[in-house]
């Protein structure tokens, strides 16, 4: 710490609360990484609702609250409401003169997390849990009040301009995306385009991978909702399992055979070409002179597609849906000429390289982030000057949005160098 600055013990900044409720009736609030404390409707993937809330431990605003399972990956969240949380989460009211905000951005940083890790107790990382006595062993970095709340506007600021960026890339995917799909739909429509069956325009491929023990092979994964292949980290033959693999070439639409049904689909290009795939993926290549496999993709991520591939995909339990290929092949799907299906042939790698653009942007911007908060929580790096000249934000005053992704990319490095440069 900079000599202004001091390391305490987290038991000088915090103290425990254990209030319960006795009626249950309050707000459930759900803790999430992404969106910190947030009530359990606002959450997309539902947890387990329980029967009755009393007895759910009570907070208040600014209170910290800790997932002592997941501590320590730094799932520490601030509530800014009245609320309940789980009777397993350790609430903890700041001392007067702390600004909890900072002490978030503390707890979450790459930073801390060590001691974080080294602090929790269990056989195994799954079942790590961080009780309150070696919570209050953990010694925080404590700059003045003053400089806490300068940190905080730096860090709300940068990340409320990242995330306008991020968001400002994936608008571009939003277009071309929703161009492709009005003009596959527009070529499915031609009057009388004809229905073949899947298997008759399809030819469904495995090139088998004799693989060597020394040798390196790259295999690849499928994200959902159709957003593109990842590489895998490379790994030798004898290292690669019990599966069998099959060569990846460009063109190829890969289809995962566990989460089709979520839209993990894709159209391998050039820079996928020599990588493998599991016998888990079905490779699926349009026949010479009837199908493109820039169309077939783009069919499969319409609505119909989405259909046949969810409608193919059965299983017992929770997200456990294995695609039926066999029965999905007996599946008629509108073929339209060679000549519209060209339409899309530019279109479709374009969406694709734009995505897979967007992503390692959003990587980069991320991976920055991460060391920036760590580097200023540790005052490593002084903001002081940087923030002083930056507007409080609060929710009724948000910053100004700029109309255009260019212009976030230069204020945020306008941010970055005043930071660097004070």
């Amino acid at each position: 710490m900079p000599e202004h600055g001091e390391v305490v013990r987290s038991r000088y900044l915090f103290r425990e609360i254990d209030r319960r409720s006795a009626t249950g009736t309050e707000t459930h609030l759900s803790m999430s990484q992404k969106l910190g404390l947030v009530p359990s409707n606002e959450v997309d993937q539902k947890t387990l609702v329980s029967e009755s809330y009393i007895g759910a431990k009570l907070v208040e605003p600014d209170d910290l609250v800790l997932n002592r399972l997941k501590a320590h990956l730094g799932v520490f969240a601030i509530a800014n409401r009245v609320g309940l949380v789980s009777p397993d989460y350790s609430v903890f009211r700041p001392a007067d003169g702390t600004n909890v905000r900072f002490f978030e951005y503390v707890l979450r940083s790459s930073a801390c997390r060590t001691e974080l890790r080294t602090r929790a107790k269990g056989i195994v990382e799954g079942f790590w849990r961080l009780y309150t006595p070696d919570f209050y062993q953990i010694r925080l970095p404590v700059p003045p009040i003053e400089e806490q709340r300068l940190i905080v506007r730096f860090l709300d600021t940068h990340g409320a301009l990242t995330a306008r960026l991020i968001r400002a890339k994936q608008n571009l995917i939003k277009l071309v995306s929703e161009q492709r799909e009005a003009l596959t739909q527009d070529v499915i429509e031609i009057k009388d385009t004809p229905n073949t069956r899947f298997e008759v325009a399809v030819d469904k491929v495995f090139r088998t991978v004799s693989r060597e023990a020394e040798k390196i092979y790259i295999p690849i994964g499928l994200f959902n909702r159709g957003r593109g292949i990842f590489h895998k980290e490379p790994t030798k033959g004898e290292d690669l399992g019990d599966s069998t693999f099959s060569w990846i070439e460009e063109s190829d639409v890969v289809v995962s055979g566990q989460f089709a049904w979520e839209g993990a689909v894709s159209l391998a290009g050039p820079e996928d070409a020599g990588c493998i795939a599991s016998h888990r993926y079905h490779i699926l290549r349009g026949k010479p002179d009837l199908v493109e496999s820039a169309y077939l993709l783009s069919f499969l991520k319409t609505s119909f597609g989405h259909l046949l591939l969810n409608e193919h995909s059965r299983g017992a339990a929770g997200r456990n849906k294995p695609l039926n290929a066999g029965t999905l092949l007996k599946e008629k799907i509108p073929i339209p000429r060679r000549t519209e299906q060209q339409r899309l042939v530019e279109l479709v790698p374009l969406e694709k390289r734009l995505t897979a653009n967007v992503r390692r942007i959003s990587d980069r911007l991320r991976e920055f982030r991460v060391r920036l908060i760590a580097e200023v929580v540790t005052g490593k790096l002084d903001v002081r000057q940087a923030a002083s000249a930056l507007p409080e934000m609060t929710e009724s005053e948000p910053i100004d949005e700029p109309t255009d992704g260019e212009d976030l990319e230069e204020v945020i490095d306008d941010i970055e160098d005043e930071a660097v440069a004070a």
